[in-house]
């Protein structure tokens, strides 16, 4: 039996208006009972979770942009677990490649990593290089941030994470970006796993879920998700036009319906 494809549209600071977020989450929303092969969500900003939260269906979830370290207490402008939790947000990204410039450090996205666990959300954890050089140094690079930021955490626990590899040399805010190819998401996947079976074995790692996120968009979507095997997909910007993210969906579900790549 196939996994579901699991598709989370990163909308970043973006749109300008909680009116706009609302619109746009609803005629998304419209198009989810067809698609019976994907679940869906949207990872807002903060501000607008707890509205999007209300329009939220169990085929088009709400998801965070990111979270405390911290579960409560005197920590200004921070937004906690609970917090999250209690407006039925169902998955928090972490460590994306636009907050680990910020400084996040895997030590400290594995903190935050601990406590979405604890809530029993679902974690999704961005990992990437940010170069490809020819000795092949940058999948140490994806090992150390799997390794750190998987520390301490039970083989039970690892099985309800979802990892997003997102290439940062492919992502439209990286200067003298390039096309990242399904060829790239395979070779990496096949690595992730390999480096997740060294760390809980076969068929714990079988369970986790690895998406492709880094300028992914309705055109290429295919792509990754056959010749890259991706179990999903986390686009940035192709997400903000309802239109093109239904469209990246659609492909998604059509996917699992012709084909197991398991």
């Amino acid at each position: 039996m196939h996994k579901k494809k699991l598709v989370i549209g990163n909308w970043k600071m973006n749109p300008k208006s909680l009116r706009e977020a609302e619109a746009h989450f609803t005629q998304i929303k419209k198009q989810l009972p067809k698609l019976r092969n994907v679940d869906a969500g949207i990872a807002a900003p903060f501000v607008y979770l707890s509205s999007l939260g209300k329009l939220a269906t169990t085929s088009l979830a709400i998801a965070a942009q990111n979270v405390s370290a911290e579960k409560e207490g005197a920590f200004t402008g921070e937004v906690s677990v609970s917090m999250l939790k209690s407006i039925k947000t169902k998955y928090v990204i972490l460590g994306h490649s636009e907050r680990r410039t910020l400084g996040e450090t895997n030590a400290f996205i594995n903190k935050k990593l601990m406590l979405v666990l604890l809530a029993q959300m679902t974690p999704v954890l961005c990992i990437g290089e940010t170069e490809r050089d020819h000795d092949m140094w940058y999948l140490s690079t994806i090992k150390t941030q799997i390794e750190e930021c998987f520390a301490g955490i039970s083989k039970a626990s690892a099985q309800k994470i979802v990892i997003a590899y997102e290439p940062v040399w492919a992502l439209s805010t990286t200067e003298n970006r390039r096309d990242a190819t399904p060829e790239d998401c395979l070779e990496m996947r096949i690595y992730i796993k390999k480096v997740l079976s060294d760390l809980y074995g076969n068929a714990a790692m079988e369970k986790i879920k690895i998406l492709y996120g880094g300028s992914v968009d309705e055109k290429n979507a295919i792509g990754f998700l056959i010749g890259g095997h991706a179990d999903g997909l986390l686009p940035g910007r192709a997400s903000l036009t309802p239109k093109k993210f239904v469209a990246l969906l659609q492909v998604a579900n059509t996917i699992n319906t012709t084909n197991d790549l398991r």
